[in-house]
């Protein structure tokens, strides 16, 4: 299985309002109760090219063997580099592999110090998390809606 990352304004906006309109992913995504229609999708595409301009790094486009699987990679948060991992269900299989290739990235390419990943308090699979290193450092709100935040850093993963 080949993972291909790449930017998302590369990617149909269809496949892109597909994946973040699914039920699956919105049960896994408290804060995308926004209409997320062809208008949304194209600003909000457009913030993520954006992003990369203005802090140095963003979030990529998946794809598996030629197919749009989802996006994912660094977005700041407060001052952080904060780790976002969206898949189709599809290819929930991916999230690890996706997920080392994003903190090589963050680590080794971009020579963060640190990363963190927020996880809503209803998110209770958290191996995964653990095994990259990630440590539990605060619950903090979002729109009203309370998150776990861990942080990885870069002396303590290499």
């Amino acid at each position: 299985m080949l993972i291909e990352f790449t930017r998302l304004s590369h990617i149909c906006t269809a496949d892109i309002i597909a994946l973040n309109t699914h039920p699956l992913v919105l049960k896994h995504m408290p804060l995308g109760n926004q209409p997320f229609d062809e208008e949304f999708c194209q600003a909000w595409v457009a913030g993520k090219e954006q992003h990369w301009e203005q802090y140095g790094y963003g979030v990529w486009a998946f794809r598996v063997n030629g197919q749009f699987a989802g996006w994912g990679g660094l977005q700041n948060e407060a001052g952080d580099a904060d780790l976002a991992l969206v898949l189709h269900p599809d290819y929930w299989g991916i999230g690890q592999s996706a997920a080392k290739k994003i903190i090589s990235e963050a680590f080794e390419t971009m020579k963060l110090t640190s990363i963190t990943i927020h996880l809503p308090l209803t998110r209770t699979k958290l191996a995964a998390i653990f095994r990259y290193g990630f440590i539990p450092e605060a619950v903090v709100d979002f729109d009203g809606i309370p998150f776990q935040r861990f942080r990885l850093r870069r002396s303590e993963c290499l």
